[in-house]
């Protein structure tokens, strides 16, 4: 299945065809795992820690910094995307506009270093989990909600061989 992924960075250097890549991986197998049979269509957005302050402050009244932001196309139901997405497809489109993420390379590379693994294994991780947002995964509270939520990020993330180092 063709996925429609663009990977945009503010600054020119927070982008490589390898970083490309990587996250083109992760999106894909999320989808994938999360049995997503319609090609489907994702902005990523890579910036710095003043970026992603901004962009949290502009859109969600949050004045600080965040590692990853999602801005998802539509409310859905975790694990029960459509049976029939054809209301969900972008007129004129054969591909679901999922939504937008922001992530936040500086985030990457301290959160890799604090839990010690690798800035790939953290950007795959931040990938995932926005994915999941995406598809109406959330974890306002340590309830289950989260617990279902951080359940499918260590299974994608088992799925796509991307293991906690």
């Amino acid at each position: 299945m063709k996925h429609q992924i663009t990977v945009h960075a503010e600054i020119p250097h927070l982008n490589t065809p390898a970083i490309t890549a990587h996250i083109k991986k992760c999106i894909a197998g999320a989808l994938a795992a999360e049995n997503i049979q319609v090609p489907c269509e994702i902005s990523v957005l890579l910036t710095d820690n003043a970026g992603i302050r901004e962009i949290n402050r502009n859109y969600r009244n949050i004045d600080r910094e965040t590692d990853v932001l999602s801005f998802p196309m539509f409310e859905l139901e975790p694990g029960a995307f459509p049976e029939d997405p054809e209301e969900l497809l972008d007129p004129g489109e054969d591909t679901v506009p999922l939504g937008d993420m922001a992530i936040s390379m500086e985030k990457v590379r301290a959160q890799a270093q604090e839990f010690g693994h690798s800035e790939l294994r953290e950007l795959g991780y931040l990938t995932v989990h926005s994915v999941l947002h995406l598809l109406g995964y959330d974890h306002v509270d340590e309830g289950p909600m989260k617990r279902q939520m951080r359940r499918r990020e260590e299974e994608i993330m088992a799925r796509l061989e991307i293991p906690r180092e």
